[in-house]
């Protein structure tokens, strides 16, 4: 099976291309501040280098989140045209699932992508034979209080990611933050791994990121209209 990975998640743009598990071409670009313009480009060039058409490919597996709300758009919306316009299968993979599978031995892992005013978003994941499994779900929260629910576990874990802002609190927790560079960005190879594994989506056209907390547009939105929480805003406007 030929899968094509791709995430636009966060501020670099990641492309994988495997079959099976060999690895065929990869792309990591930082600092790319439009990820609608250098997308397609990226993934000509990675399908020019590797020698496939983009025909030849089985299964496309992408981000749905959290992460860059416009980022996420993106990415899924990109992936959901080609999967459906090839007929190919579709899987949306966590971001932070992803990111967690960095963790280099077995142990737990919290996953960290900053949201800002001392939020993140987080899961806390476990490596048991170097198999990846969901210990508390992926969630929008404040750091001081998931930080105390980590400490509650009394074993050692370890952050990653965006974790720059929080370092200083998680070291009086108690909790151990990664110190090597390369493992707090996300990994095409295992985003194609991981998604090779995974159920394909039954409704590609159905398939929405997780954006795990509403952008604050639509918060306000749905504070001036209480009756109605589960309309779509985006289709309102």
């Amino acid at each position: 099976m030929k899968i094509l990975a791709m995430d636009t998640a966060g501020p670099r743009l990641n492309l994988s291309l495997y079959e099976d598990t060999a690895l065929l071409g990869k792309v990591s670009l930082s600092g790319v501040k439009n990820h609608s313009v250098i997308l397609l480009p990226a993934l000509e060039h990675l399908l020019e280098d590797s020698k496939i058409k983009i025909k030849e490919i089985d299964r496309i597996v992408v981000t749905k989140g959290p992460g860059s709300y416009t980022g996420l758009r993106i990415g899924v919306t990109f992936a959901k045209t080609l999967a459906w316009t090839l007929k190919k299968e579709l899987v949306g993979m966590s971001t932070l699932e992803v990111l967690a599978a960095n963790l280099p031995n077995d142990g737990l892992v919290a996953p960290i992508i900053d949201a800002r005013r001392q939020n993140v978003y987080t899961g806390l994941y476990e490596k048991i034979n170097g198999q990846l499994v969901n210990i508390s779900s992926d969630k929008h929260t404040d750091f001081k209080s998931y930080g105390e629910f980590l400490k509650s576990f009394n074993r050692p874990i370890m952050l990653l990611g965006e974790t720059k802002n929080f370092k200083e609190e998680a070291k009086t927790l108690g909790l151990l933050v990664n110190d090597h560079l390369e493992l707090d960005y996300l990994n095409p190879s295992y985003l194609a791994l991981l998604g090779a594994k995974k159920a394909p989506e039954d409704n590609i056209l159905d398939f929405v990121p997780e954006y795990l907390k509403l952008v604050e547009a639509e918060e306000n939105w749905q504070k001036q209209h209480p009756g109605i929480k589960d309309e779509n805003y985006v289709e309102k406007l």
